[in-house]
């Protein structure tokens, strides 16, 4: 199917990354999730596809430019390694670049910034607590002014990268209950009260390491408050919108591996006389599949057009965010329906890929969040 928003540039940029998954990180996906970890080389890799310079100025390393359909595409080709925890390991500073680039103080942005997108250094998002899950509204960890210094106390959890980033963004309450009295703050790893634990044994997405964070009276500048007291998670809920988008184009990446590898199994098994693929439930099952994928990928061509025309469309981001999982979910438990008992060993992709479905529904807000997010924005 031809995609009419594709130009030169954009394919180009698809092609490299595609090229580079299947040389640079397929090979190793099975190997890299049973150690739990990647290489920091691969960070380094990938930041010179300018995989992290979406939005940022080119004095930082940045592209200087902003493409909704480029962003995905890096996403959805990403993900066709089929570990999705691969492309949570080396992807977890894409939601923390912004704020940094946008908010932080030129001393901080010229130090780490250039380090960041290159991939030589790791940030995090630190958002989530173990009390309240996406009820951010709630949050209990606090930033109380002393002098020139915040003083910040209290924890974050389930934050991808948390165990090996350099530097984080943490949302703490500055003022009054509610959204608008969170801020933001510019942490470093090595300052004195901060410490974190592993959160290991997870269901999925086993190369990517997930931390607790714990904050014990951490001091930082006051300088280091990103944007306006009190309006940190207002101003970043952009940012929020961007790493949905991102999860729905990497569940896309994964609908497609799921097809193409159910695909090619079905033609060359043979069960009762005949090839897989010339039974008529595996032809339907085929169709399925192959209509949700065209269906998601429809979504993120009309959300991205929407996006690079100046409109975040949050109402139809969330929906496809919830629409992308339930897709995902169809279309892994149809592969292994089709490949069968081969699927249900480890080092399968489909095996991988049937596990990660639920971090997608959960991870970047839940299928029930966004659908409630999607009633407000209509207004109802």
């Amino acid at each position: 199917m031809k995609n009419p928003f594709e130009t030169e540039e954009r394919r180009a940029f698809r092609e490299t990354v595609r090229r580079f998954v299947a040389a640079e990180v397929t090979p190793y996906a099975t190997e890299w999730d049973e150690a739990g970890e990647v290489p920091w080389s691969l960070h380094q890799k990938i930041g010179a596809l300018g995989a992290w310079g979406f939005g940022v100025s080119e004095k930082y390393g940045g592209l200087g430019f902003n493409d909704c359909f480029m962003r995905s595409a890096f996403s959805e080709e990403f993900a066709k390694c089929g570990a999705g925890g691969i492309g949570a390991a080396v992807g977890g500073r894409s939601i923390s670049i912004g704020p940094i680039e946008k908010f932080a103080s030129d001393e901080i942005k010229d130090r780490i910034l250039p380090d960041i997108v290159a991939g030589r250094k790791g940030s995090s998002l630190a958002i989530t607590e173990p009390s309240g899950g996406s009820d951010v509204a709630n949050m209990q960890t606090t930033a109380k002014r002393d002098g020139n210094h915040w003083v910040i106390n209290g924890s974050k959890t389930f934050i991808t990268g948390g165990m090996k980033s350099s530097y984080f963004v943490v949302g703490a309450r500055t003022g009054d209950k509610g959204l608008k009295g969170i801020s933001l703050f510019f942490v470093e790893a090595d300052a004195p009260g901060f410490s974190r634990t592993v959160l290991d044994r997870k269901m999925g997405w086993w190369a990517s390491d997930t931390a607790t964070l714990h904050f014990d009276d951490v001091r930082v500048p006051a300088e280091n408050m990103l944007g306006e007291e009190n309006r940190g998670f207002l101003s970043i809920m952009n940012n929020f919108n961007y790493e949905r988008m991102g999860m729905v184009a990497s569940m896309l990446g994964m609908m497609k591996l799921c097809l193409e590898y159910s695909v090619a199994y079905a033609q060359q098994r043979e069960t009762f006389g005949k090839k897989l693929i010339e039974h008529q439930v595996i032809r339907h099952k085929i169709a399925d599949m192959s209509a949700r994928i065209d269906q998601i990928e429809t979504y993120i061509n009309w959300i991205c057009w929407m996006t690079n025309e100046g409109e975040m469309p949050v109402a139809e981001v969330s929906k496809a965010k919830f629409s992308a999982s339930k897709a995902l979910e169809f279309c892994a438990s149809e592969a292994m329906q089709i490949i069968g008992g081969a699927a249900y060993l480890r080092g399968n992709p489909v095996e991988r890929i049937y596990r990660e479905v639920k971090v997608n529904a959960i991870g970047g807000g839940s299928e029930e969040i966004m659908r409630d997010l999607a009633v407000r924005q209509m207004g109802l």
